[in-house]
């Protein structure tokens, strides 16, 4: 097998503030494997927050391809993968996620298989996606909700941790008024101290948040989990669960993990922290890292293990290169197509690079 590597800048359509950055780009490195006259690709972008830089990426990238050439195709570079033996020590979880979306893409197209019937659901996946609002006036958080309470969203995310925090108030009240009938999360990316959230959170239980996600700054699960157990609105652990030992560290402890692919290594490592995290009182969430459509469709294939989903990334893009998931009604969706059932919509405007 062999194994290429292409970088596409991904320009926001307009930026997105949360309470520790403001985000306008960032790149993403595909990465295609070869094998037989088919090609299968998977996709991991650049994070300032997981110290991912694009040369870092295309390096790893490379590094993983001259050990995917010593396999003799997909199926088996699957289970080394898994098994901790294709990827070599110290691999962002990201990179790993995208060499096992790009060989599961792979081994659905050589047998003709969605990639979610090859992870055992036989129904394609179809759920509701929750859409992010940013730190941004009332007024325009109130008409963004509006549209798309218009054009079909039933879950709205709202970020929160402004240095104002009757701003985040107002904030959720006009979103509340703007779309009465969704369903609202809400996310301060960790802005919060244990003081500010024991405050704040029972305001916005009476606005009817549905949860909160990641109010504490990470680093310190167990403050995580003695909030959770007093607080009014349900606790969802984000950057404080990264890795499948994080979940098992709060399982039960609150009242639900925030799985995105990119920081736990793959649909297979996600799925490992569903089993663990079932029947323990806390709740699948999927989430994702703003990416395209191919860096989305792999969580879209087990989405229907979560109960909340956030899988916009790629409706925040001004210009997304794939398609085959939709989402701009609401509803993300896998399909009947082998692999991931993703297509490519233009390769212009790219830098390419060959491992």
């Amino acid at each position: 097998m062999k194994l290429t590597q292409h970088t596409v800048r991904l320009v926001l359509a307009e930026p997105l503030r949360i309470s520790r950055s403001t985000m306008t780009a960032r790149d993403a490195v595909r990465l295609t494997v070869e094998h037989e006259g088919l090609s299968g690709h998977g996709e991991a972008v650049t994070s300032t927050f997981y110290g991912l830089d694009t040369p870092a990426l295309q390096r790893l990238a490379a590094r993983t391809g001259e050990q995917l050439a010593r396999f003799a195709g997909p199926e088996s570079a699957l289970h080394a993968l898994r098994a901790g033996e294709l990827t070599g020590p110290g691999t962002p979880a990201a990179v790993t996620a995208a060499t096992e979306a790009a060989l599961l893409d792979l081994a659905g197209k050589r047998t003709g298989t969605a990639v979610h019937r090859l992870l055992g659901s036989f129904e394609a996946p179809r759920t509701a996606t929750a859409r992010t609002i940013s730190l941004t006036s009332p007024e325009r958080a109130a008409a963004q909700a509006r549209s798309l309470a218009e054009a079909g969203f039933s879950v709205i995310k709202i970020k929160a941790g402004d240095r104002d925090q009757e701003a985040d108030l107002h904030r959720v009240r006009a979103v509340r008024a703007a779309a009465p009938a969704a369903r609202l999360l809400l996310d301060p990316n960790g802005a919060w101290s244990a003081g500010q959230a024991r405050a704040l959170l029972p305001r916005f239980a009476e606005l009817g948040v549905e949860a909160v996600e990641q109010p504490l700054a990470p680093g310190d699960p167990e403050a995580l989990a003695r909030l959770a157990a007093r607080s009014p609105v349900p606790v969802i652990a984000d950057e404080d669960a990264v890795t499948y030992e994080d979940a098992r560290r709060l399982a039960g402890r609150v009242h639900g993990i925030n799985v995105k692919l990119a920081k736990c290594g793959g649909v297979h490592a996600a799925l490992r922290i569903a089993a663990l995290i079932e029947d323990s009182g806390t709740d699948l969430m999927l989430g994702c890292l703003t990416a395209s459509t191919l860096g989305i469709a792999p969580a879209v294939h087990i989405a229907d293990r979560a109960r909340w989903t956030d899988l916009d990334g790629h409706l925040l893009l001004a210009h997304d290169p794939w398609t085959g998931i939709g989402g701009t009604d609401g509803f993300v969706a896998a399909n009947g197509r082998p692999g991931l059932g993703v297509r490519p919509r233009t390769e212009a405007g790219t830098r390419s690079a060959a491992s």
